[in-house]
């Protein structure tokens, strides 16, 4: 593939399929108004809340035949999809890890396999074998490894999947010296790995099996913790904890390596969680309390010579390490081993026998060092420039694995020997036709649209552009639970870059950028600052003359499609595309599906109180599109059949109420996926073709004929 050096793309005049209205669809309606504290809200699109109903599926495959067609007559939609496969069609390789059976694992994909392969060698520089393949596991990908836990000894290996992009879990166990799959299939579990203690079995999470054609949608309630014993049935797992007072607490169960200690984890219903630790030697011990509420974030790390090693912002927003006996875990023995930086967030903490190796985010880049277990900073292991690190620290060997990505420099992976203080690069991806070189991320800050409240943000282009205004712009944002954007690699975003554009990407408050404070400035009744810091990067972007508003795209996904989804009503003006994908778009009933309940101590929910009910509804994304001829930009809805995360009716009756309202003539389409949900293991095959159809609309809906390697 040869590179593309062009600095603006050509604009080129549109077919008739973008000059006429699209016929939409008519989707099912019901005279539905609910009442949420005297405040009366409309929910006429409520029948497509039932996904198995005729009239919706009817629905869906129409919506589904509108958008094909819509595609198809994009004149350089397959072009697009063979550059975006040919930027795939690179080696991806994981960073390398020991099993407890002391051979080195690591995942790869050598170009365009539907799935990474798991392999393992010897040792260091030994021929690979294959260990696990998940493209074996279905014929199109859409079965994906989730993960893999090894018992103490490296005798079994268990290994969770997910089908068709479901949070829903099963796990498997092999012979980890043969590879021979044995017997043990559990079905049902969700959001949990498999905890080890001993060789004989291992603790799992899982719900009560759901009512059949409801396992997508349903709420899930009473989550327990099992116990599996190798070599028996599902049917014969014995239940460890649960808690029928409490329907709506996740409840998960870890045992640290060569611990005979059991933590429980009980969370759900706050920013932290409930930590309580047992002595599984001793039936008769009473659980220990390590942490009361579920309003605190403490984090375990590890056991560490009888400390339990752990992170919190108690009293430390940017968060601080912290130890405690394991025998004596409550808050009057904890240790503060390294205190809070004013200027970085503490990220990770790994450990090797004698040192400990920690994260810091500063401006959502990565800084990586080397401490001892006292807590003193020995080396800080200097980094290439800004970008994010990946880590694989062993607790039985001082040197360990790192990577390092950027925006436009995938996988670089070092090895680090604390004895010489020096590291090695052992391995790096190399994208044919593409250079690194011929790009440039600057960091900048900007005010928000209301209070003023500076924001940083990346911006990635080619280092031969100018701000002249002309410059095509790909906005992203997420803004909640937490939840940092670092600067990543994504060989998708090549097309884009190649061809002129500028991808920007900001760090809104409701993330964890800036720690603590920074997520809760973005929460319940302060979450319109995440929607207003997402509109004052749109309008620097344009003041500073990168863009104008008929040059920019944005995108969010999850919360952050509810994101693209509040920002677009709020100030429609101000973009030419908008891409809400799985988005969170009905504020007044998401707690009611599947897991959507854990999102109210980001969100709140509409039966809180009557002044939250007024807020959510305020800017709840399906409520408050406008219906008096405003001009919306284009609107590429996206969302799959198997979503059970955010289930698809948020994007049914957001697409629904788009469709029916005045909004100019600018398309409003849904693309609804097959065999995919909300968006972890989806297959190769689906992102090359997903990726087609979004660059393709933006494209389209610029007026921008972009230029491939074809030409």
């Amino acid at each position: 593939m040869k590179s593309i050096a062009i600095a603006i793309m050509t604009i080129t005049a549109l077919p008739a399929i973008a000059a006429n209205p699209l016929s939409y669809p008519k989707a099912p309606k019901a005279d539905v108004v609910d009442t949420y504290f005297g405040i009366e809200v409309a929910d006429p699109y409520r029948p497509l809340e039932n996904d198995t109903a005729a009239n919706t599926l009817q629905w869906v495959e129409e919506q589904r035949a509108l958008t094909s067609d819509y595609f198809s007559k994009i004149p350089f939609r397959d072009r697009l999809a063979r550059e975006i496969a040919g930027f795939q069609n690179y080696r991806k390789t994981g960073l390398p890890f020991y099993g407890n059976d002391n051979r080195i694992y690591f995942y790869e994909n050598d170009g365009l396999k539907n799935q990474a392969v798991l392999y393992r060698r010897d040792s260091i520089g030994a021929p690979a074998q294959v260990f696990l393949d998940p493209n074996t596991l279905s014929t199109d990908g859409t079965v994906a490894l989730t993960g893999i836990y090894m018992s103490p000894s490296g005798r079994y290996t268990a290994y969770t999947v997910s089908r068709s992009g479901s949070d829903w879990t099963e796990i498997y166990l092999l012979d980890t010296a043969t590879g021979q799959l044995l017997e043990d299939h559990i079905e049902w579990a969700k959001f949990t790995g498999a905890s080890w203690h001993g060789d004989d079995g291992f603790f799992y999470s899982a719900y009560p099996k759901p009512e059949d054609g409801k396992e997508f949608s349903n709420a899930n309630e009473f989550q327990r913790v099992m116990y599996h014993k190798v070599g028996t049935p599902q049917s014969a797992d014995t239940l460890f904890y649960h808690d029928l007072n409490n329907p709506l607490h996740f409840q998960s169960a870890w045992v640290p390596k060569k611990s005979d200690y059991i933590f429980l984890f009980t969370g759900g219903q706050g920013f932290g969680q409930e930590i309580r630790v047992k002595d599984l030697n001793n039936p008769e011990a009473d659980w220990l309390v390590m942490q009361d509420n579920q309003n605190e974030v403490v984090e375990p790390i590890d056991v560490h010579d009888g400390f339990v090693y752990f992170t919190t912002s108690i009293d430390a927003p940017n968060y601080k390490l912290m130890r405690v006996p394991v025998t004596a875990p409550s808050r009057e023995n904890w240790q503060e081993v390294i205190a809070e930086r004013p200027d970085a967030v503490l990220s990770s903490v790994s450990f090797t026998p004698n040192y400990m190796v920690i994260t810091y985010d500063k401006d959502a880049s990565s800084h990586l060092y080397l401490y001892s277990p006292a807590g003193e900073m020995l080396d800080e292991i200097k980094l290439p420039t800004l970008g994010s690190v990946g880590l694989s620290v062993d607790d039985e060997r001082d040197d360990f694995f790192y990577s390092f990505v950027t925006y436009t420099a995938p996988w670089k992976h070092f090895a680090y020997d604390p004895a010489t203080r020096t590291s090695t690069l052992i391995d790096q991806a190399v994208i044919n036709g593409f250079n690194p070189d011929d790009y440039v991320t600057r960091e900048v800050f900007y005010p928000s649209a209301e209070d003023g409240t500076p924001v940083h943000m990346f911006l990635t282009y080619r280092n031969d552009l100018k701000p002249d205004g002309n410059n095509p712009v790909y906005l992203y944002g997420y803004g909640g639970f937490n939840v940092p954007l670092t600067p990543g690699f994504s060989p998708n975003r090549l097309l884009w870059l190649e061809n002129g554009g500028i991808y920007a990407e900001t760090n809104l408050r409701g993330g964890s950028e800036y720690g603590d404070k920074w997520h809760e400035a973005g929460t319940k009744m302060q979450k319109l600052n995440v929607f207003n810091d997402f509109i004052g990067a749109a309008e620097y972007l344009i003041k500073e003359g990168w863009t104008r508003p008929e040059l920019l795209t944005i995108e969010g996904g999850s919360n952050g499609g509810l994101l693209v989804g509040a920002t677009v009503n709020m100030r429609p003006d101000l973009f030419a595309v908008a891409i809400p994908r799985v988005g969170v778009m009905d504020m007044m009933r998401y707690h009611l599906f599947t897991i959507g309940w854990n999102w109210a101590s980001d969100y709140g929910t509409s039966a809180d109180s009557p002044e939250m009910a007024a807020y959510l509804r305020a800017y709840s994304p399906a409520h408050n599109i406008k219906n008096d001829g405003t001009r919306y930009p284009a609107i590429l809805v996206t969302t799959a059949d198997h979503d059970d995360r955010v289930v698809p009716a948020h994007s049914f009756k957001y697409a629904a109420a788009l469709q029916a309202a005045d909004t100019g003539d600018a398309p409003k389409l849904i693309r609804i996926d097959s065999k995919a949900g909300h968006g972890a293991g989806k297959p190769v095959s689906k992102i090359i073709d997903e990726y087609a159809d979004l660059y393709s609309f933006i494209f389209f809906n610029l007026g921008i004929d972009p230029k491939t390697s074809a030409e």
